[in-house]
């Protein structure tokens, strides 16, 4: 058990599980209008719950962070996976908004998990010299789960909301058995300076302490990396209403609820595909690092300020919707893509949205891999918690207020204006995320210095003796 095979699998079955907590995730937000029908209340209701389950998720991700920095990680991502399992299942069964409500909080603490400790267990399989590359699969997966979400939840949930999270739930179970196969990653094991001591049986035995905490928060480029996440958050959280925006343009043109639920979700999908060009950001910040210590944070920087024009112009590029009213999803769906090359306004808004995601994705990759290039292998699950939690809130706030916005907008500038114009202004987040990056690129060459030193002393300090010869 070990080999090169081995760990591939383990590779894929950590990426496989990143993705699958955001497919549950991205599943609410398209089933909004049915799920407030379902139980009585109003939309806004429903997408409080998503952001408040946002912020639960990101709280308990410290926790269990903190666990796995201590002890045995394999156990915690299992009981993790059931956790949120459990949750997922509870949603489809719930009879009301409270029981709704609660199974998705249920479901938010065993997702902190998969996303916190996952993230410590990956960064020791991997090199620092491919991190970015690899970081960006395991950023990408997420960004696929989330669009795989929003369609399963358009597509699935057409005519009953339930379904699509209790296929989610049996597919969770097998995913659950998958990871009982996994390699057991040894902890720092992907580190230069760390590779003799493992490779002679020694052991890397230094775990995380209350008494690290001060110095994890004092080493700066931590902190703009922790602090970033929460104006990028306010900004990605909104996303979350993208389909409904395109719902909404789509009912504005004529079309009945069923048949505007499923083209939001089609074109909400399709309109972040751009987010697969993170690998591109992962080789470029890859490069970069090897010639300057802070070339990941630049490039991240240099893509999300980019990216701003983009978004503002994106939301208002007029589309023409011409689908099949009431006819089957494949149908409508079929009818989206083909108006891509024959509706022009359309083709010219999923080119913007392709640029804008493509460059704002360089940010996953890199903010991964820094972390870990940043912090010793016991402080990288703790760390990535930190910023996991800052940008629940992020997220959170973006996603609750995004709703407050749009209704008090919806006065002066009925739907789906009041979305466009709600949407774009909260892209303008994007703006002091880019200057913190730009921040982090200054002072991540020493703190790396720093770890690189840190790591060579233990290292000595752990290496066997070496046997004298007999006379």
């Amino acid at each position: 058990m070990g080999g090169h095979g081995h760990r591939i699998y383990s590779v894929v079955v950590f990426v496989v599980l990143a993705s699958l907590d955001n497919v549950a995730i991205g599943l609410v937000p398209p089933l909004y209008g049915s799920i407030s029908d379902s139980f009585g209340v109003a939309e806004s209701a429903v997408g409080l719950v998503t952001a408040i389950t946002f912020l639960f998720s990101a709280v308990a991700a410290v926790a269990w962070a903190y666990t796995g920095d201590r002890h045995h990680r394999k156990p915690l991502l299992m009981v993790g996976t059931l956790v949120w399992v459990a949750g997922c299942a509870g949603t489809a069964l719930s009879a009301n908004y409270a029981a709704f409500f609660a199974a998705q909080i249920v479901a938010a603490v065993g997702l902190g998990a998969v996303a916190s400790v996952g993230f410590s267990v990956v960064s020791d399989l991997i090199s620092p010299r491919r991190r970015g590359l690899v970081m960006s699969f395991w950023g990408l997966s997420q960004g696929i789960g989330t669009l795989a979400g929003t369609l399963l939840g358009g597509l699935l949930g057409r005519s009953d909301w339930r379904a699509p999270f209790l296929v989610l739930t049996a597919v969770g179970l097998v995913a659950t058995l998958a990871y009982f196969f996994t390699y057991d990653v040894r902890r720092g094991q992907s580190d230069a300076e760390l590779a003799g001591v493992i490779a002679h049986g020694g052991e890397y035995d230094y775990r995380i302490s209350r008494e690290d905490v001060p110095r994890i928060l004092r080493r700066r480029t931590n902190f703009w990396l922790v602090l970033q996440g929460l104006t990028a958050q306010v900004a990605f959280g909104s996303l979350v209403w993208l389909p409904v925006l395109f719902r909404e343009r789509a009912a504005d043109q004529g079309y009945s609820a069923d048949t505007a639920i499923v083209v939001g979700s089609i074109f909400a999908t399709m309109f972040q595909l751009g987010a697969g060009f993170s690998i591109i950001g992962g080789l470029v910040g890859d490069r970069l690092q090897r010639r300057d210590p802070g070339g990941r944070a630049m490039v991240a920087a240099v893509g999300i300020l980019a990216a701003v024009p983009l978004y503002l112009v994106l939301f208002f590029v007029p589309i023409r919707i011409d689908v099949p009213d009431g006819a089957g999803a494949g149908a409508v769906v079929r009818a989206v893509l083909e108006s891509v090359v024959t509706e022009p306004t359309v083709g010219l808004s999923l080119l913007i949205a392709l640029v804008a995601l493509a460059l704002t994705s360089a940010n996953s990759p890199n903010w991964f891999a820094l972390i870990a290039d940043v912090n010793p292998p016991e402080h990288r699950g703790t760390v990535y918690s930190l910023g996991n939690l800052t940008n629940g809130v992020g997220r959170a706030v973006g996603n609750g207020l995004a709703g407050v916005a749009f209704r008090a907008l919806q006065a002066p500038l009925p739907p789906p204006l009041n979305y466009a114009v709600g949407l774009a202004a909260f892209q303008l987040f994007f703006v002091p995320t880019g200057l913190m990056y730009w921040r982090a690129s200054r002072t991540s060459p020493a703190d790396i210095a720093a770890v690189h030193e840190l790591l060579e002393a233990r290292a000595e300090r752990s290496e066997p003796a070496t046997p004298q010869p007999t006379r």
